[in-house]
This record gives structure tokens, C-alpha cells and sequence, in this order.
């Protein structure tokens, strides 16, 4: 039993300096380099942070693109999706209900054109981002509510939107909160 009790205890410290002592402070030096410095990219409007780029903010109003559905009610210290499945009628009818309430709120969208992102939740209930299309069609009814012209709305999304990683990693993408600081820049104009 002394043959393995020294090398086990020499082997346990060496793995707590390693991993609770260097490699953080490996991680947190690498995270001085990325925006926000290791903080968090924060969003500002008017000299104020309104909001972190990665974290996803509930919209409710119409002058707003609402942002992807969050199951934990973007809690961001509770992420997590519902592990509710599409085949649960609870969830089913939880779906249902977002389609309404979007159909009801943008006239002239039939059922068929509601990306999935905006009437189902992301796994982790923060999904800041939404695609291309599904910020394109909530344009008439924020163009509508804010008395613009609809290709005005929709330049606007069309230069906030971020190309795939390289060109080539993951799918274009929309930061929701970033679009609405630059809908009430607009409207400051």
C-alpha cells in the first residue's frame, strides 16, 4: 500500500498546480487578447452598457427584432435548454403558441415562412443570434411600428449580418441586440 500512497499524492498535487493554478491562469492570460478582454464583449448605447454580445436579451415589442425563444427566460445563470423533445405536447403546444403570437403580431407572414429558430429554444436558452432570415422577416413589422421604409429596415440587416468563421464554419448570423442598438441609432438620426 506505501508503493502507491507517495506517487498517488505526488501525482495529486502535481495535477492540482497544473489545473487549478496554471492552466487558469493560461486561460485568463489567452482571454486578455479576445474582445472584452476575458470580461465579456459588452454593448454600449448612448455611453451605457445595454447588454454582452453573446447573451442572448428577451424583445417583446414590435419595434424590436425579437430575439430565438429561451427556455430558461434568458436567466444566464441558469443555461440550459427545455430537453423537451418534438414529440412532448406540452412543448408542442408551447410551439404552437409562439407561432400565434407571431403570425398575430406580423400580418402578412403565413405560417409556412417562420424559421424554426423563432418559435423554438436553443440548447442553451441564450442564443444571442438569429439567422439572416429569420431577422428578414420581422422587417415589415418594425419598418410598419417605426414609420420606415421596409428596405431600409432590411439594409440594415443585411450590414449587421456575419459571415460563416473563414467563410466556412457555421451559418451566417444576425446579433439581435446589436441590431436593435442600431434600429434606435437609426431612429436618433
Amino acid at each position: 500500500m506505501k508503493t502507491y500512497l507517495l506517487p498517488s499524492a505526488k501525482l495529486t498535487l502535481i495535477l492540482i498546480v497544473l489545473l487549478a493554478g496554471i492552466y487558469p491562469l493560461v486561460i485568463a492570460g489567452i482571454g486578455k487578447f479576445t474582445p472584452g478582454k476575458g470580461d465579456g464583449e459588452t454593448i454600449t448605447y448612448k455611453g451605457r452598457v445595454v447588454g454582452y454580445a453573446n447573451i442572448g436579451q428577451k424583445f417583446t415589442k414590435d419595434e424590436y427584432f425579437w430575439s430565438r425563444p429561451s427556455a430558461v427566460d434568458y436567466n444566464a445563470a441558469g443555461s440550459g435548454g427545455s430537453n423537451k423533445g418534438p414529440s412532448n405536447p406540452d412543448y408542442l403546444k408551447q410551439v404552437e403558441v409562439r407561432i400565434d403570437t407571431f403570425l398575430k403580431h406580423n400580418p402578412g407572414v403565413n405560417r409556412a415562412q417562420i424559421p424554426a429558430e423563432l418559435v423554438t429554444a436553443s440548447g442553451s436558452g441564450l442564443d444571442p443570434n438569429l439567422s439572416p432570415g429569420g431577422a428578414r422577416i420581422q422587417a415589415a413589422r418594425i419598418a410598419r411600428v417605426r414609420d420606415v421604409n421596409v428596405n431600409v429596415v432590411l439594409k440594415l440587416v443585411d450590414q449587421h449580418v456575419q459571415a460563416p468563421l473563414l467563410g466556412l464554419f457555421g451559418p451566417a448570423k444576425v446579433n439581435v441586440l446589436q441590431l436593435n442598438v442600431a434600429l434606435d441609432e437609426m431612429k436618433n438620426k
